[in-house]
């Protein structure tokens, strides 16, 4: 078996001694390497990238449900992410297309593990999925921990592991397989959440736009801007570029400007030139934080990927 890539994301981007915690806890395991954090305090949430073989990789997670229990209560929280969990979602990715059998087994045996050991509900998500309804990542997500109560008393959204109620402080989780994604957040010059959520709402696929670009609108941590947060589920389909354009297309629109842009996480390196970085008005990114320069400078031998597929 090959390496994988784990992209957990849990609801936590504020206290950075909780992120610090949760990020030891991984650099500790064992055939592991984390590649990345990043956090946004708006959205409260931290993203971990990590890399390592299938079984290694199971056992950072547990190690990661762990501590993000203990520390993160739902019940207190609030941010600009839609979420269900403390670690709302594990996705497992594999870097050569051949791995995808692996991911997809690996998450249905880590949705086994942390349902009986956390008592944690558990959806399985994306290529994962056992039901079509499972498949897309948002409608497991819609309504929220909030809401979570509720909707899992229709039979339809008992999940897959675990109990068939939330974890009091914890919710549920959503662990998948999928190719990589890129999110992408774009920055308007606009305290308006209106214009953010028109320009979402135009741009993403669900509503007639681009293709395989999800949206939303949502506040940052500064009035003066609001954000259009993007996931990008294939870059080869619908360049970053394209996005950007459309976005600046329909916020010029609504007479609104960008104000600048953020990669979350580590794109791969087909997805985004250098020349593109100035182009996309992107903020503290460089070489570095593509994915294949992070595995070369982390990992010893550096790891090949094959580009000739597409991702999350």
């Amino acid at each position: 078996m090959g390496l994988i890539e784990a992209v957990p994301n849990i609801s936590e981007g504020r206290r950075t001694d909780v992120i610090d915690a949760l990020a030891d806890t991984l650099e500790a395991c064992v055939g592991v390497t984390l590649l990345d954090t990043s956090s946004d305090a708006a959205h409260n949430r931290t993203v971990f990238t990590l890399l390592g073989k299938p079984h290694p990789i199971k056992s950072a997670l547990i190690a990661l449900f762990a501590a993000a229990i203990e520390q993160i209560d739902l019940r207190t929280h609030t941010g600009e992410h839609p979420r269900i969990g403390a670690v709302d979602v594990v996705p497992l990715v594999p870097l050569e297309p051949r791995e995808m059998p692996n991911c997809v087994a690996l998450a249905r045996d880590l949705g086994i593990v942390v349902a009986k050991t956390f008592d944690l509900p558990v959806y399985l998500y994306e290529s994962a999925a056992r039901t079509p309804d499972r498949g897309k990542l948002e409608l497991i997500r819609r309504g929220g921990f909030e809401g979570l109560t509720q909707k899992m008393l229709t039979r339809a959204w008992h999940p897959d592991f675990g109990p068939e109620q939330p974890h009091p402080s914890a919710g549920a989780s959503a662990i998948g397989a999928r190719r990589i994604l890129i999110a992408f957040n774009i920055n308007l010059d606009s305290e308006d959440i209106d214009v953010a959520i028109q320009v979402a709402r135009a741009i993403r696929e669900s509503n007639g736009g681009l293709q395989a670009v999800k949206a939303i609108g949502v506040r940052t941590s500064k009035s003066n801007l609001v954000q259009v947060s993007i996931n990008l589920v294939d870059y080869q389909r619908t360049p970053l570029s394209r996005v950007f354009k459309a976005v600046e297309y329909q916020a010029h629109r609504l007479g609104v400007t960008i104000h600048n842009s953020e990669i979350i996480g580590l794109p791969p390196s087909d997805a985004i030139s250098t020349e593109a970085i100035q182009s996309l008005k992107l903020t503290d990114f460089t070489s570095d934080d593509l994915l294949e320069s992070r595995i070369s400078r982390k990992v010893s031998p550096p790891v090949s990927r094959d580009r000739d597929h597409d991702l999350l």
